[in-house]
């Protein structure tokens, strides 16, 4: 059991995080910049204000004889100080730095600015423990060689303070507002823009268990279409599997029905009265091919079963194929001799460079076993001319690639009728060799597992007796051979 475990969020709860999330942080940051633009336009108009009163006062300041002299007029100075938000305060130096005029402990420009044209130039300062703003010109005299007076007009900060405030209000007050606003239009949005996919959950809850029809793309958005796509392919190939399984079913059962039925009618007749010794013998050996039939069937079966069910749990080792492929062909040779069949082997001896591949040896040696069993059921043999029946086995020179190929003398598989060789229980037409037609499938999907495919062809194309050759192509083991 997983001690941590991720928890699952919800597609809703992600989109929107990720557009809320970002509109949350940035709202103080649009705040801080709002509070900057704001002191901005505070300013303006009251420093105009400012520059006006600096350039007034720069007027009085006079020269007489070779003296500096600054006189400001009692209703000048009235008007000048005439504010009900802010102190204002002045002072004129003269250009030795001698006080001519105003408050002495105004602050002074900083000490690395030299005195130029006449300017007005502005700047933050604090005067007994409170913030102002300054306003300063150098003002020229006409003396020769003399450097200029310097007039300053301060005032408090309150009005600026005051105007400040109240563009931040106009500013942020409906951003309270509208934020909130914003929040539950996209909540509203976005619910509105998951809704079909929640009508899609729900058509697919609905659906019965049985119905495999596919999804209607139209009546979702364009960004999930991929999705039900995917989700249509699946349940197209659900369906197939399903209906092949049936089949399979409807086929096993129709396979083992017939020996059955002939083992229970057999069982009937021997058991009747008046039954002759010879009668009797007919019966048990007809009860006799009928079970191994059954048997063959019911072996079959689990070993297709066991192949299917073994891709997940396939146990690989480097088999060599060499050995392996003469063990079956030794294994067989006792109905190869009943049959009058030539049955042998071509290839290199156990041991040999690359003959090996990694696979699980139990489901090779089905693999094999199951096409010399095919070969040897359809080909013909008589006194006259036996059938020939040939496992090959061809190393790749460099070592990449064991080719292994099962081949007869029979008539062979018409064209039409090669891709359905391969479906179970499925068996050519015109032949009357028995089996249960579940070889071959066993053979495809244990190639499948190991990564080769059944390649199978003609032997002698525009013969009577054209012969059928299975081919397969492994990969050879690495570090093997």
């Amino acid at each position: 059991m997983k001690i941590f475990q991720r928890e699952q969020r919800s597609l809703f709860g992600e989109i929107l995080d990720w557009m809320l999330t970002p509109l949350l942080l940035l709202w103080p940051v649009s705040l801080a910049l709002t509070w900057l633009v704001a002191q901005g336009l505070a300013n303006k108009p009251f420093d105009r204000a400012l520059e006006y009163n600096a350039h007034a006062l720069a007027q009085f300041v006079t020269v007489q004889g070779d003296q500096v002299h600054f006189s400001l007029p009692q209703p000048a100075s009235e008007l000048l100080r005439a504010d009900e938000s802010d102190f204002v305060y002045y002072q004129v130096l003269a250009p030795d730095g001698t006080y001519l005029a105003g408050e002495r402990d105004l602050p002074a420009p900083p000490d690395d600015e030299k005195a130029t044209s006449a300017e007005v130039r502005l700047r933050d300062a604090e005067l007994r423990g409170v913030g102002i703003r300054v306003a300063y010109i150098w003002v020229r005299v006409p003396l020769e060689g003399a450097p200029a007076a310097l007039v300053q007009v301060a005032e408090t900060r309150t009005k600026r303070s005051v105007l400040a405030t109240e563009i931040i209000k106009g500013v942020m007050l409906p951003q309270f507002v509208i934020l909130p606003l914003a929040v539950l239009l996209v909540w509203l949005a976005l619910a509105r823009g998951i809704k079909p996919l929640h009508l899609l959950e729900e058509r697919i809850r609905a659906r019965k268990p049985d119905d495999m029809s596919p999804l209607d793309v139209r009546a979702v958005p364009m960004e999930v279409a991929p999705l039900v796509d995917s989700v249509n392919d699946l349940l197209r190939r659900l369906h197939e599997s399903m209906a092949t399984q049936k089949r399979f079913l409807a086929d096993a059962a129709h396979q083992l029905k017939t020996p059955l039925a002939g083992l229970r009618m057999q069982a009937d007749l021997a058991q009747r009265e008046g039954t002759s010794t010879e009668e009797l013998k007919q019966s048990l050996e007809q009860i006799e091919r009928s079970s191994v039939r059954a048997t063959h069937t019911v072996n079959q079966l689990l070993a297709l079963a066991r192949a299917e069910g073994g891709a997940t749990t396939l146990q690989r080792q480097p088999v060599d194929m060499a050995e392996l492929i003469i063990d079956v062909v030794q294994d067989a040779v006792p109905r190869a001799l009943h049959k009058r069949i030539d049955l042998g082997y071509d290839g290199p001896e156990p041991g040999a460079p690359g003959v090996c591949v990694d696979g699980n040896p139990v489901l090779l040696k089905e693999l094999a076993r199951n096409l010399l069993d095919n070969a040897i059921n359809y080909t013909p043999s008589s006194p006259e001319q036996a059938g020939v029946v040939t496992a090959r086995l061809l190393p790749d020179t460099f070592g990449r690639v064991v080719l292994l190929q099962i081949e007869d003398s029979g008539p062979g598989v018409p064209e039409a009728e090669r891709d359905l060789v391969f479906q179970p229980f499925y068996r050519a037409l015109g032949t009357d060799a028995d089996g249960s037609g579940l070889g071959l499938p066993i053979v495809r999907e244990i190639a499948r597992q190991h990564g080769a495919e059944v390649v199978l062809e003609e032997v002698r194309p525009g013969s009577s007796m054209p012969g059928a050759r299975f081919s397969l192509r492994f990969a050879a083991s690495r570090g093997h051979g």
